[in-house]
């Protein structure tokens, strides 16, 4: 691959990430409920989403992924029934305690496990890698170092995308200190978390 071909990857990439989907959604929210360090942990498996579906791409996979419609369908599913659990425990952990709490999202590995489950049901995801990544790169002249080339690129820039979203919502949590508006700000999460839940399973690609 050229440089320019880089470029053009990185560029796309930046444009797909900062549109707000469901992905970006569950993010703020996360961070709004849980604080920077969860949203991080959402971040990293938001990543490793992405790196799964760009390996498929570069690898052959598209077809298989294709031919496992029902599969992805059922991933959809099942990560909003998680998002929806999660929006629940927020609504319901509200007010019970000194600081907003988001009960199982506030741990790393269940933050984790959100963002990688949220990105394989992403239909933006499946679409950017599976179709629009074969017209931006040509995946027949990708080496094992264009190969690595791109998943830096695309830690970098998912990284560089998500991190002001994850900090601006940490901020807006931090900053409110009252009972009252903590309480609104968990269950503003929870409606969040809910909404992101309902896009995961009834969007399409």
């Amino acid at each position: 691959m050229t440089g320019t071909g880089f470029i053009a990857y990185a560029l796309a990439l930046s444009v797909a990430a900062a549109v707000p989907g469901p992905g970006v959604v569950a993010l703020v929210a996360r961070a709004l409920s849980s604080g920077f360090r969860a949203a991080m942990a959402f971040s990293v498996g938001l990543i490793l989403g992405d790196l799964i579906f760009l390996s498929a791409a570069v690898f052959g996979l598209a077809l298989i992924a294709e031919t496992l419609g029902e599969v992805f369908l059922v991933v959809r599913f099942c990560a909003g029934l998680y998002l929806a659990y999660l929006a629940v425990r927020l609504w319901r952990s509200a007010g019970k305690t000194d600081r907003i709490e988001g009960g199982p999202a506030a741990r790393p590995l269940a933050s984790f496990i959100a963002g990688i489950t949220v990105t394989l049901a992403n239909p933006k995801t499946i679409v950017f890698y599976l179709a629009v990544l074969p017209t931006i790169v040509d995946l027949r002249i990708v080496t094992g170092g264009d190969y690595a080339t791109l998943v830096g690129l695309t830690t970098l820039v998912l990284v560089a995308v998500m991190t002001p979203y994850a900090a601006l919502a940490a901020r807006a949590r931090d900053s409110l200190r009252k009972p009252v508006l903590r309480v609104r700000l968990n269950r503003s999460a929870a409606a969040i978390m809910a909404g992101a839940a309902i896009w995961t399973v009834a969007r399409r690609p």
